[in-house]
């Protein structure tokens, strides 16, 4: 295998606006958003190498028996949790503070999640798969970000209509301890693992527990580089990296509240006030608005982690690969953006900042999060043949 690059002039493109956007930031704003940004890129390499998809792993065990994609997901948890339970409960030598995802449990949020649930099979994609996919050149995304963006921006604007019944933000690390806490995560996540092998084995296949074809016979130095990465080269990165966005950031990787910033910024420059509604009540201004693209840590990290995948797809020579899809592949796109946005604002976060950053945190929320999120991922699939896309 060659060490020369895919796409030179899309690798050149990806390192020079990685460069000069690390360079801008830690000049204008500060060293944190620089390193924040560059860490949002590794977030993106690793994914597109990885083809760390949640939405797909979900997908495959259900149609195909296939659960090596969510027991990869399953265990970046388990060892993100190791790790973020301590930090958070302020266990860290140094005194520093450290916040985690520990949302509230509500109706809104079973309600949220179903629907991001449905929109990430209709929308080929879920929010970290929005955008390494966007990054690596997908057609299909360019509509699914767009709609996702709306759906997200419209639910902050709805937000005070769905108060609804729940019981209110439950940290298992404070109701068992921080070691009891992770004993608990550790063995709901086992169970999920073991549901995963009992439903596998109804499909008669014997697979390995995290191998996957795109698994590497070696580790070479241009393999990592162009890729592909097997499971647990991406999963370890991902590990490691929102470990380090933790630490770097005060709080773990997350996606969607980025969208919905962008959002408010386009509804700003179009003449809302966006300060005027409840949950932008902090924006006094538009430029206030403005301010925060720039010194939000999703906001920074989210287009960071476009470009770390627009690296690697340019490395791989994968970028802008495929036809343009259908106009009825399109509409599903754009109602499973729409969706997706909707539904993450309820529920408090995706795939990323409810279902790993929240059950690594120790949050209820993010377990009742999966489930619901499951649930609607099962519909999302059956829905999928109406948009011309496979099972």
């Amino acid at each position: 295998m060659s060490f020369l690059p895919g796409n030179p002039r899309v690798v050149a493109i990806a390192l020079g606006a990685l460069a000069l956007g690390a360079v801008l930031l830690g000049l204008w704003v500060s060293p944190q958003k620089a390193v924040l940004f560059l860490i949002g890129g590794g977030f993106g390499f690793a994914l597109l190498h990885g083809a760390f998809g949640f939405t797909g792993g979900w997908r495959a065990i259900v149609t195909r028996g296939d659960g090596r994609g969510l027991r990869a997901q399953l265990a970046v948890i388990a060892a993100t949790m190791v790790i973020f339970m301590p930090i958070i409960a302020g266990l860290l030598p140094g005194g520093g503070h450290f916040g985690g995802f520990i949302m509230p449990v509500s109706l809104a949020v079973v309600i949220g999640a179903f629907m991001f649930g449905v929109g990430m099979q209709l929308g080929n994609g879920c929010g970290s798969g929005t955008l390494f996919t966007l990054g690596g050149g997908s057609k299909r995304m360019l509509f699914t970000l767009p709609a996702f963006i709306a759906g997200s921006f419209i639910a902050s604007l709805h937000l005070p209509w769905w108060q609804l019944p729940g019981i209110g933000a439950v940290n298992l690390a404070q109701v068992f301890g921080v070691p009891g806490g992770i004993a608990v995560g550790v063995v709901a996540l086992a169970v999920v693992w073991f549901l995963t092998g009992a439903w596998e084995r109804r499909f008669s296949v014997e697979r390995p527990l995290l191998a996957t074809a795109r698994e590497p016979t070696k580790v070479e130095l241009v393999q990592f580089w162009r890729g592909p990465w097997s499971f647990l080269w991406a999963g370890a990165a991902l590990v490691i990296l929102n470990a380090a966005t933790l630490l770097v950031g005060g709080y773990p990787w997350a996606v969607t509240y980025g969208f919905a910033l962008w959002g408010a910024a386009l509804a700003s420059v179009a003449g809302m006030e966006v300060g005027a509604h409840q949950f932008w009540g902090w924006a006094n201004s538009a430029n206030d608005v403005y301010g925060a693209l720039v010194t939000n840590q999703q906001s920074v990290m989210n287009v960071g982690l476009m470009l770390g995948a627009m690296l690697a797809a340019g490395l791989a020579g994968s970028f802008g690969k495929g036809p343009w899809p259908g106009a009825v592949s399109l509409l599903g796109a754009v109602i499973g953006g729409l969706l997706m946005g909707y539904g993450a604002r309820l529920a408090f976060g995706c795939n990323i900042g409810a279902f790993l950053g929240g059950i690594a945190s120790g949050s209820l929320h993010g377990w009742v999060w999966f489930a619901a999120a499951f649930a609607g991922s099962l519909l999302g699939i059956r829905m999928r043949p109406w948009f011309g896309l496979g099972k």
